[in-house]
This record gives C-alpha cells, structure tokens and sequence, in this order.
C-alpha cells in the first residue's frame, strides 16, 4: 500500500486517457463512416474507409494500428485472466516465476495465447462479428462484475481505510448505472437492429 498515492495517479491518468481516446475514435467514425452510410464488415474494408484520410498510406496505416492493438490485445488480456483465475483460487502467479513455480497461471497465460492465436488464424472466419459476439458476451458480464466491484470497494473490513467515500461512491454508482444500462442496449440491439 505504500505506492497507493502513484497507483492512483497512474489509473486516473490511464482511464481519462483511454476514455478521451475512445471518445473520439467514436466522433471520427460517426462523422466519417455513419454520415456517408459506410458499413464496415472486414478489416480490408476498414482499411479502404481510410484512403480518403490517409491516400495510398492507408493500408499501411491501419495494418501498423491494427498491429500495435493486436499485440497489446495478446499480452494484456491473457495476462489479466491469468492473474484473475491465479489469484480467485489462490495459485503462485506472476510474470518473473517460471513453470516450476507458477504451473496455473503460465498454463492459463500460455493456453490463451496459443487459443487466441489459433482462432485468428482460422480460414474464412468473419472477425468482425467474433470481435462484435466478444462484445455482447462483455456487455453481459459487465454488469456483474461491476457491481461486485463496488461491493468489494465498500466492504469495510476488506478496505479498512482505502473504503470508498461519499463523493467517489456517488460517481462509481452513476458511472456503473451508465454503464450497465449502454450495456444492455448493446445486447438488445446487436438482436434487434435499430431502424
């Protein structure tokens, strides 16, 4: 607990970035995209929806974009479920134990990373729609994970004096309702399509 004070900047820092990011990832594609009735279904499509921007460097840009997401993607992801499973049972973890020591989670580490690569790499596999399923499947946990979140943050003998307060609950739960309810539409409308 003593790096709680950097953590916290770290985290504040990490989600206004990634959310301003977002943000205008979704403002460029609506004002690009949406306005003119492009739909993008593959990765080739989304590549040529760049050339107005980006000329004959289009392809090259989004492959470059596409890259630096995927291998964030490869390492992030399988290494947070690794941690996550490791730590809910109990097993040794961590990225300096080697297989002798930590058996669990390397094997949850590594089995990911060989199951994501292997699923990328199946012929004819529509990725836009795994990526939007992915989606649907998040837009349906989502809302049990957060608020099991925001009961463990307020379990005041978990927390001790980390316990969330007034102010930080408050915007938590508005936050957490917010969410849960883009989530639900997300579900609701990847069945029924609007319009």
């Amino acid at each position: 607990m003593r790096d709680y004070a950097k953590q916290k900047v770290d985290v504040y820092f990490g989600v206004i970035s990634a959310n301003l990011i977002a943000f205008f990832i979704v403002i460029c594609t609506a004002a690009t995209l949406f306005t003119h009735g492009i739909k993008i279904e593959s990765a080739g499509q989304a590549a040529e929806a760049l050339v107005p921007f980006a000329g004959v460097y289009a392809k090259a840009l989004f492959a470059i974009g596409l890259f630096g997401a995927s291998m964030l993607a490869a390492s992030v992801l399988p290494l947070a479920t690794a941690y996550s499973v490791s730590e809910a049972f109990g097993f040794e973890s961590g990225i300096s134990r080697s297989f002798r020591e930590a058996p669990i989670f390397m094997g949850i580490f590594t089995g990911l990373l060989i199951l994501g690569g292997l699923t990328a790499m199946i012929p004819g596999l529509p990725l836009i729609n795994v990526l939007i399923s992915v989606q649907i499947v998040n837009g349906l946990l989502l809302p049990v994970l957060l608020i099991s979140i925001l009961k463990l943050i307020n379990d005041e003998e978990l927390m001790g004096k980390y316990r969330n307060g007034i102010v930080f609950n408050f915007i938590a739960w508005a936050t957490a309702v917010v969410v849960i309810v883009l989530s639900i539409l997300l579900v609701v409308t990847a069945f029924h399509p609007l319009g």
